[in-house]
């Protein structure tokens, strides 16, 4: 949430500053790019293991990697000066959502065709 919260943050962030709100945009500034790259690895990572520990199958590992390429692909069209940007990155959050689930629904589709 840190990732999506931020990007859409980075929309108003000028008018965050004169009213005194604070916000991940403000923080990390320049920076964003940077660590949410390492928020969304971090994420990816953890991803992974709950996917080792749950058994889950190579198709599941397809949408995890897709949507890893997914948030990679956010990260580097990412323009913190441009509200349009920022909006449309932020609404692109729920493709990485569709990617997972998709993977995890094709993952236990073919586990229950299969019988295994």
């Amino acid at each position: 949430t840190i990732g999506y919260d931020t990007i859409y943050a980075h929309q108003d962030k000028e008018d965050d500053a004169l009213i005194g709100v604070r916000s991940t945009a403000r923080l990390f500034g320049a920076r964003t790019k940077s660590i949410l790259t390492l928020f969304y690895a971090g994420a990816t990572v953890l991803f992974t293991a709950a996917f080792m520990f749950a058994g889950a199958g190579i198709l599941a590992f397809v949408g995890l990697t897709l949507g890893a390429l997914h948030l990679v692909w956010q990260t580097r069209q990412l323009d913190i000066n441009d509200p349009d940007n920022c909006l449309k990155l932020f609404r692109s959050n729920r493709d990485y959502g569709w990617i997972i689930f998709t993977g995890l629904v094709a993952d236990g589709l073919l586990r229950s065709t299969l019988g295994f």
